[in-house]
């Protein structure tokens, strides 16, 4: 009767694990990223009751429960945040404790900002990741933690090419109000001063006007009234097409003298789109302005930064101009299972772990990152209550064959003293 005790016992101790495994996946139904774990059993080698007889065999019960993360993708869940990520297939962020300088892995992608710009997760684990040099993002180095320039400046930028996209009336009578048309367009010097420059097209003749550009005079040095930075005259053809200036010679603007002390500077005003389209018409429309373009902007500071798809860490300026400053990295590991859990959503290589491919999200088998997203816990509250109620049943039928064991063996000593 007493190997039935040990088995009991053994159906007792695994049942146990079981339900602790279980507890563990149902306290962790809210966990970000967590990756819930399976209970597989095994039975113990047999008792055989004589030789050769494998009908004659008992079994010794069931060994210690073996319990393995199981890396199904959780539902990924938008939440806005800025700096929140998931990952969308394998791989894992990853991340560098700096109380041990260990490299460690997590797919709970809640990151902030520390107080020197440091990218770092809800406890405090740097995000390892690429942080671009002179604008540049190097992701062919190595990773190291992610600092961010909440502090810079993006310097002023002159403007070097600028245009209008007009209309000008083809039923316009020369000489008339109708004849002329006025464009103003803003654009920046040196120091990232605006200035807004006026392009007048004033009609000629039948399909032809004459531009001029100028600039107010309290822009530039000196007295009276500035020159005009350029002229010239445009033909049209009986479509309203431009002819004349052609495709690819674009109108030279010079800004010289300015008040502020810029440089001087030469913008090339583009007649003509990238397709060779002219951006200038002549139709039987009233005279407007569609757009203008031009590739200048002030200095300006960050006043945001966000983590988008694929794990760009974009800044935005206050004027308007945005930049890439960082890429967050993804670890590729050909045997997840083989990971330790150390607590804080984080995982440690262990002595069987594959070694860890780093790279950019959505190459070399690599899952893609969503920004502004979460991923959820795998742990299923229907599945693991019942997973929790057969292995109640199966505590309380172990601890039932102790209970008639024992009452066995008191018979037993019953009869020997009876």
């Amino acid at each position: 009767m007493f190997p039935a005790f040990s088995t009991a016992l053994s159906a007792l101790n695994a049942e146990s694990s079981a339900i602790d495994v279980t507890g563990n996946n149902l306290a962790n139904l809210n966990t970000t990223g967590f990756k819930s774990s399976q209970v597989e059993f095994s039975d113990l080698m047999s008792q055989s009751l004589g030789v050769g007889q494998s009908s004659d065999q008992i079994g010794l019960g069931v060994g210690p429960i073996q319990s393995e993360a199981i890396y199904s993708q959780g539902s990924i869940t938008n939440t806005n945040a800025p700096l929140n990520a998931a990952i969308q297939g394998n791989g894992f962020f990853v991340v560098n404790d700096p109380s041990t300088n260990q490299q460690l892995y997590t797919r709970d992608g809640n990151f902030q900002l520390s107080e020197t710009g440091q990218l770092e997760t809800s406890n405090g684990q740097l995000v390892q990741g690429w942080t671009a040099v002179n604008g540049t993002v190097n992701t062919n180095g190595a990773v190291s933690s992610i600092i961010l320039p909440m502090g810079a400046t993006i310097p002023a930028k002159p403007t070097s090419t600028m245009s209008v996209d007009v209309n000008l009336n083809a039923q316009a009578t020369t000489g008339s109000t109708s004849g002329t048309f006025s464009a103003p367009i803003q654009v920046y010097d040196s120091l990232g001063a605006s200035h807004t420059l006026t392009v007048t097209f004033t009609q000629t003749a039948s399909n032809a006007w004459s531009y001029s550009v100028t600039i107010p005079a309290a822009d530039v040095k000196g007295s009276g009234t500035p020159s005009p930075l350029a002229t010239g005259t445009l033909t049209f053809n009986s479509s309203g097409i431009l002819t004349s200036p052609a495709a690819g010679a674009p109108v030279s603007v010079k800004m010289t003298g300015l008040a502020d002390g810029a440089a001087d500077q030469t913008i090339s005003w583009n007649l003509f789109d990238t397709n060779g389209n002219s951006l200038l018409t002549q139709f039987a429309q009233a005279s407007s302005l569609a757009s203008t373009q031009q590739d200048g902007n002030a200095p300006g500071q960050i006043t945001s930064v966000a983590l988008q798809n694929g794990g760009a860490i974009v800044a935005t300026y206050s004027n308007g101009q945005q930049s890439t400053i960082g890429q967050v990295a993804v670890a590729s590991i050909a045997n997840p299972q083989t990971l330790i859990n150390v607590g804080n959503n984080n995982l440690q290589a262990s002595a069987l772990t594959a070694p860890a491919a780093i790279g950019t999200a959505n190459t070399g088998g690599r899952g893609q990152i969503m920004g502004g997203a979460l991923e959820a816990s795998t742990s299923d509250m229907a599945t693991e209550f019942t997973n929790l109620l057969s292995y109640e049943r199966s505590y309380q039928a172990a601890a039932r064959v102790i209970t008639t064991s024992d009452q066995l063996l008191q018979e037993t000593v019953n009869l020997i003293h009876g």
